[in-house]
């Protein structure tokens, strides 16, 4: 377990507005510049990975609190509630490996700061207007929104990468991700 607490940085927004993408065109580009970066992704379904009648399946279904499944490829914990509340963000967040950022996708009540991925054309209700841990919006339509917020365009990673490593505090390697 992680004996350090990595800085936890948000992205937030609507069903459909590109939360998943944007994460996605992060990782590389902060990669690129030296900082590893862990991410954790909420979700409200039950979550399956492997088929029911697998191996692993079977010994969650047979009351194992946890299984381990590994590969020389990667490996993963899977761990039944089994009626427990999910545990908070901090205690999963102290599970992973050291990072310098862990980009967190949901735990919207959780207290951290985030940047909000908003498409005005989508019609949504935006959730900046409500959530004070809001520091940024990436955005396709900045004319289309009425914020004092930064404003960082959907398209431009570096822009939204440098936002959310000069807030976080962590410094760029440039010169990296200059190599050939």
């Amino acid at each position: 377990m992680n004996t350090r607490h990595p800085p936890l940085f948000g992205i937030s927004g609507r069903s459909g507005q590109g939360k998943t993408t944007l994460i996605e065109a992060l990782l590389p580009w902060l990669r690129a510049r030296g900082i590893t970066v862990n991410v954790i992704k909420h979700s409200h379904h039950s979550i399956e990975f492997e088929p029911p009648g697998k191996d692993s399946a079977r010994f969650r279904r047979a009351g194992a609190g946890e299984v381990l499944i590994t590969s020389p490829f990667r490996y993963a914990i899977v761990r039944e509630l089994n009626g427990d509340a999910e545990p908070p963000l901090s205690e999963l967040a102290a599970r992973l490996s050291d990072a310098d950022l862990v980009i967190v996708e949901g735990f919207a009540r959780e207290p951290m700061p985030r940047l909000e991925v908003v498409r005005p054309s989508a019609g949504l209700d935006p959730l900046y207007k409500t959530d004070v841990e809001i520091v940024a919006i990436a955005t396709n339509d900045a004319a289309a929104i009425e914020s004092t917020l930064p404003m960082l365009d959907l398209n431009d990673i570096a822009s939204i990468g440098a936002f959310i490593c000069e807030r976080m505090g962590i410094a760029l390697n440039d010169q990296l991700a200059a190599r050939p």
